[in-house]
């Protein structure tokens, strides 16, 4: 938004300084010169003088410029220089200060033209007449009304442009704050899917390297189907890898693989077997049709449900179920390991990623240990 122009503080100084030291000039000068009488003189510049400080003293100023114009009006019985400044401080007053001071001095004002009139026009009996005090009267409230009205435009108007200001810098932090948190979430769920792939991979690939060192030496057949198998689950992580990175590195990419859904599960559970875990699967033929988010939140919580069995349940027989009944896509990981006496890492990330994931579809997720032992992660997705 582009900001209006306005006078620096400098500008504003040297204004006001120029406002008030012609004024206080003509003044003096008027007094040197004989044009002014000694105390009219003296009226003048104590009307004058305050005004230097109208802009950031507005209600002091105002008042000795009120002050010094009741003086005028008991002493004097006639209009004098001085009463410019009296404008000058209704402005001042209805600009800077609040809408309070401002009605205040407008009333002032208003009284003050009551009186002028009467104290100006009582040494003239012809001209005293109701129509023209009523004239007179009305002239100088419209003076006092007009450098009021202005005034309080000017204040209005400074305080809609600092709320636009002001609103412009909220929406910019918002927007920050908006980008970070959709930064930090977008952290979280490459964090998620990281520890998916990675830590599925990797578990796979240990266990079957065990597995081969121990059997080289008496089967050198069984160590080479799980060389194989590293094979394999070393080239689905590196692809799963690549199409991630591909994603943070493309804005409208799609990586160089698809996005596993329900149909993987049954390499999911080929390769799990092959890892060497005793898994039983029930899964329906054909698969189900359901959209892809819902095929990718089972397929990542089957492997993470998979992942944390070969982490912590020990030598333990699992059970992967999944059906598809009343709307409702049920999947359960069950194994009979150690359970509630299994070690955790600390550090959470699968079963916070599953709990979301299905979150996000509108189901339910419980993970606890099972009853008569073992560990039980059961998940429902509305489809």
């Amino acid at each position: 938004m582009r900001q209006p122009w306005r006078l620096d503080e400098r500008g504003q100084r040297v204004l006001d300084a120029s406002l008030a030291g012609f004024l206080v000039f003509t003044a003096v000068a008027g007094t040197l010169l004989g044009g002014f009488d000694p105390a009219v003189g003296l009226l003048c510049l104590i009307q004058f003088v305050p005004l230097f400080w109208r802009r950031h003293h507005p209600v002091a100023s105002a008042t000795v410029v009120v002050a010094a114009s009741l003086l005028q009006a008991v002493v004097l019985d006639e209009p004098i220089w001085g009463q410019v400044a009296f404008p000058v401080a209704v402005y001042s007053v209805a600009r800077f200060a609040s809408a309070r001071w401002g009605f205040a001095v407008l009333a002032v004002g208003v009284i003050g033209a009551g009186v002028s009139s009467y104290d100006w026009l009582s040494p003239y009996p012809t001209a005293g007449t109701p129509t023209a005090y009523t004239a007179y009267f009305l002239s100088i409230a419209a003076i006092v009304a007009a450098a009021w009205a202005l005034g309080t435009l000017g204040r209005t108007r400074a305080a809609y442009v600092a709320s636009l200001v002001e609103r412009g810098e909220r929406l910019e932090r918002e927007a920050v704050q908006q980008a970070q948190l959709a930064a930090q979430d977008e952290r979280a769920r490459i964090a998620r899917e990281m520890h998916d792939v990675v830590a599925h991979g990797l578990s796979v690939i240990v266990v079957q390297a065990d597995g081969a060192r121990y059997a080289s030496a008496k089967d050198p057949g069984a160590a080479t189907t799980a060389l194989q198998t590293i094979s394999e689950t070393g080239r689905d992580a590196l692809t799963e890898m690549r199409r991630m990175l591909g994603l943070l590195r493309s804005d409208g990419g799609s990586g160089t693989a698809p996005q596993p859904g329900l149909v993987d599960l049954l390499h999911l559970v080929e390769e799990t077997r092959a890892s060497g875990m005793d898994l039983v699967a029930h899964l329906p033929d054909p698969m189900p049709e359901v959209p892809e988010g819902v095929g990718l939140t089972v397929y990542r919580i089957a492997q993470e449900a998979l992942t944390n069995v070969r982490k912590h349940a020990g030598v333990a027989h699992v059970r992967l179920d999944l059906a598809h009944r009343n709307g409702e896509l049920r999947l359960d990981v069950i194994d009979d390991g150690r359970g509630a006496a299994a070690r955790s890492d600390g550090k959470g990330l699968g079963l916070l990623g599953m709990r979301e994931r299905v979150t996000v579809h509108g189901g339910t997720l419980t993970a606890a240990p099972a009853d008569g032992g073992g560990f039980a992660v059961s998940a429902r997705i509305p489809t």
